[in-house]
């Protein structure tokens, strides 16, 4: 008997067992909590739909449709994303909220906000190629039967993309602990107002990029260099100062920020570590995206009475 014709509370077993692979993929092609967990939801419907003869692995079946609509929908956001109000920012995520079958992966590099974004440089083949093949170590013959390719013509997109992120993705790796001892060091400098001691944290090329999609206050250009970047974190610290506080969180598989004010998500930071100083601070403040990382988000502003 396939897993199709077993009894409803078994093929629901059987997807559950599955479902952290799913969204697995599903976020790190798309970049959004919200939409990875609509994409599973999909591949849901038509595996109930699905006829049993057509479903030789229920892994496989699932993972094929799951790599498919994402990449169908993150062909529809590329012409969302051009008309994005300033920088786009992939939703940040808890990592502890990943379930606990997603944990076998490197966690602090193939879940970064550095190599989300390092991702979006790639084609939605090239994407679905690389984190199928380099994250979930799925095989040529699988990966040509997902992409409905041969086998030659995936080790090419594969190559490929991996070319075009590597080098980079080097760059950005660090220990846990040196990247908490940076985080803090953030912190205490902040606190201090002591921009010497931030310029000591952050790398020459450095930048700063904020992600408020039109719905909160945000930078809508990229800050470059550390002699700009420094004096503007100050600055945003002094304007909350009295009011808003920072959490140590694990964002995307490192440590980063979870900024309250009045018990309310203000932005999510995460950082990009290169050669023992901070190369990117990532600030994400767009409303839409602060719901899966703590408190309900801050913007847009409810007037008081």
């Amino acid at each position: 008997m396939s897993h199709l014709d077993a009894p409803p509370d078994e093929r629901a077993t059987a997807l559950e067992r599955h479902r952290p692979k799913m969204f697995g993929i599903a976020y790190r092609m798309l970049g959004s909590v919200e939409d990875a967990e609509d994409v599973v939801q999909e591949a849901y419907l038509r595996w109930h739909q699905a006829e049993p003869e057509d479903v030789r692995s229920p892994e496989a079946w699932l993972v094929a449709v799951v790599t498919r609509i994402a990449i169908d929908r993150l062909r529809h956001a590329a012409v969302e994303r051009a008309a994005y109000v300033g920088p786009w920012l992939p939703e940040p995520l808890v990592t502890s909220s990943i379930p606990a079958a997603d944990r076998s992966a490197e966690l602090t590099s193939d879940l970064s906000m550095a190599f989300l974004l390092l991702l979006e440089r790639l084609t939605p083949e090239e994407r679905a190629a690389l984190v199928l093949r380099e994250v979930f170590d799925t095989s040529y013959a699988e990966l040509a039967r997902i992409l409905e390719r041969n086998e030659a013509a995936c080790r090419q997109i594969v190559h490929r993309a991996r070319a075009r992120v590597r080098r980079e993705q080097r760059r950005f790796q660090a220990t846990p602990a040196d990247r908490e001892q940076l985080v803090e060091r953030f912190l205490a400098a902040l606190a201090a107002e002591d921009e010497k001691a931030l310029l000591d944290l952050l790398a020459d090329d450095v930048v700063w990029v904020s992600d408020g999609g039109g719905k909160a206050p945000a930078l809508r250009e990229i800050v470059s260099g550390a002699a700009r970047v420094a004096p503007l974190a100050i600055k945003f610290e002094r304007m909350g100062r009295g009011r808003t506080t920072h959490q140590l969180v694990w964002l995307n598989g490192e440590l980063g920020l979870l900024t309250l004010a009045d018990g309310l998500t203000v932005h999510a930071t995460s950082f990009a570590i290169a050669e023992g100083r901070i190369a990117a601070v990532y600030r994400i403040l767009n409303p839409d995206k602060l719901h899966h990382v703590g408190p309900p988000p801050l913007w847009p502003m409810v007037p008081r009475p």
